[in-house]
């Protein structure tokens, strides 16, 4: 199936249904819109992806145009269909609506959040008049309290994004719009705010700064922000997204599109999560005797080893974690780190999963410890262990963002010779520990993580640690004795081959991370799920 766009002939993927928006894209035209989203019903309402529309005699080849201008959005690509997106007549329209819309629209660029990633302004010096035709009236734009975000009320194109949203992604449906005509507005049902676990979402679909993020709003100027890939720690669904930051402080993490995990969502738990990062009571400062190679010699011969790694690690600090205690005592006991859960998982009717599951590695984990140890001992093995005197020395892998231990549990480490925690904040443990390294936050360290569906992601450190931290990763890559600076892609490439689970994960891993689930079964390798504690 083949269809002509600006009069270049594009064959269309068979058995996929898409719009002339979708379509131009293959060919590498980008047709402007408002009100439509690739995850939202079509409206067609913006009127601002109106093109020419035909269709291609395929006998004769004779061409006959459509007389009125067609919204792109709603016109279903077909075989022999011809498009014009650049045309007088296109371009004439577009600018008819550009203009319409900013008559109404309030001129206060300078003090909208949305400044310098607005659509609205895109557009305009786009696609837009090259004079305005009409008297610019200075008024301010009236904000409205709906709940969890906050409504510029003037700055509204009524593209019904935000709405849909609620209505088809999230299932809540507490937004509409109110009124008719040109006094059409967003509002909610009095008594109902918009108030649920996706809420953040529709500020990020609002192509103008009509919704505003409330603990975004007036913090920064985008221009000023730097964005990373990065992997939502908050769950076990492992969101894809945008790590936001400015001189190493975050100010905002946004959703990362990634079909095959969140699409296009994060929940608020995980978009409103980062504040942590910039804790003042987090462990910055290292406590010990003495140096990194003390330590070295003191796991030398502590004797009796064991670990508790931490379902918050990347695959690659667990890897180095288990071979650092597997190479000073071949018979040392690793057990996962307790594994915080919440309840049951939360589904939308658009399919996203918050899991139950409060971290974002458990998989990952347990697939290194069984490849190092057989099995994956619990944390009441090692609590159990501990009580026998049958432990000498602990390293203790923490990063939880809340308390995870309490001090009935700590004073169960009393009689080992040698303790180390890392971990993000003080707990009676590290109080306790002879050794206490503190460890880095989620935003500051390279590596991988394997989410509840088994799919690895890779991520690079976004933002330097406060002074005095090194990530896990760096500190276990020299206790290993390994030269220069920390390389998380050597690591990867090196469990990669050692294990069938990470055979996918060999060489480049693509921005939406890769499938494990398909090595461990063609090589009849034991999945993590699967593993015994």
């Amino acid at each position: 199936m083949s269809i002509l766009i600006d009069n270049r002939e594009i064959n269309l993927p068979a058995g996929r249904r898409l719009n002339a928006i979708e379509a131009a894209r293959l060919a590498g035209v980008e047709i402007p819109h408002y009100c439509w989203h690739p995850a939202l019903s079509v409206v067609g309402s913006c009127r601002m992806c109106l093109i020419e529309v035909g269709f291609r005699d395929a006998r004769t080849g004779k061409i006959t145009m459509q007389p009125k201008l067609a919204p792109a959005c709603a016109t279903t690509a077909v075989d022999h269909m011809v498009l014009v997106t650049q045309s007088e007549k296109v371009a004439r329209a577009r600018a008819m609506v550009e203009e319409q819309l900013l008559l109404r629209h309030p001129i206060d660029c300078p003090i909208c959040d949305k400044a310098g990633e607005c659509v609205l302004q895109d557009y305009h010096f786009q696609y837009g008049q090259k004079e305005r035709r009409a008297d610019p009236r200075p008024f301010s734009s009236r904000r409205r309290d709906l709940g969890d975000v906050t409504l510029f009320v003037d700055r509204c194109i009524l593209c019904s994004r935000c709405v849909r949203m609620t209505a088809e992604i999230s299932g809540t449906r507490e937004l509409l719009i109110a009124g008719r005509g040109t006094q059409e507005e967003i509002d909610v049902v009095p008594g109902f705010p918009l108030n649920n676990k996706l809420s953040g979402n529709v500020v990020d679909l609002c192509p103008v700064g009509a919704l505003a993020d409330k603990d975004f709003l007036y913090r920064q100027r985008v221009w000023f922000l730097r964005r990373h890939a990065g992997v939502c720690t908050g769950c076990a669904t492992g969101c894809s997204t945008w790590i936001e930051e400015n001189q190493d402080r975050v100010y905002r993490v946004k959703p990362r599109e990634n079909p095959a995990v969140n699409r296009w969502w994060i929940c608020n738990d995980g978009r409103y999560d980062y504040p942590h990062v910039h804790d003042p009571a987090r462990l910055t400062q290292p406590k010990g005797p003495g140096t990194l190679d003390r330590l070295g010699e003191q796991l030398c011969h502590a004797g009796r080893l064991a670990g508790v790694v931490s379902p918050f690690l990347t695959v690659e600090e667990a890897y180095l974690l288990c071979r650092l205690l597997r190479d000073r005592d071949p018979d040392a006991l690793l057990s996962l780190g307790p594994v915080p859960a919440e309840g049951g998982d939360e589904r939308f009717p658009s399919g996203f999963v918050i899991s139950a599951e409060k971290c974002p590695n458990r998989r990952g984990v347990e697939a290194v410890v069984a490849h190092f140890a057989g099995r994956v001992a619990s944390f009441d093995e090692l609590l159990a262990r501990l009580d026998a005197d049958a432990v000498d020395g602990v390293w203790v892998s923490g990063g939880y963002k809340r308390p995870w231990i309490d001090a009935a549990t700590a004073r169960r480490f009393e009689r080992l010779k040698l303790l180390v925690v890392q971990d993000l904040f003080p707990s009676p443990l590290s109080e306790m520990a002879g050794w206490a390294l503190p460890g880095a936050a989620f935003a500051e360290r390279d590596g991988s993580y394997v989410n509840r569906c088994d799919r690895l992601q890779s991520v690079r450190q976004a933002i330097r640690p406060p002074l005095g931290v090194r990530p896990e990763g760096s500190v276990l890559w020299g206790l290993n004795g390994r030269s220069g600076l920390y390389n998380a892609e050597a690591v990867r490439e090196e469990f990669s081959r050692e294990m069938v689970y990470f055979a996918a994960a060999m060489g480049a891993v693509p921005d939406g991370g890769v499938d494990l689930r398909g090595n461990w079964l063609a090589g009849g390798e034991v999945s993590p799920k699967n593993v015994v504690s």
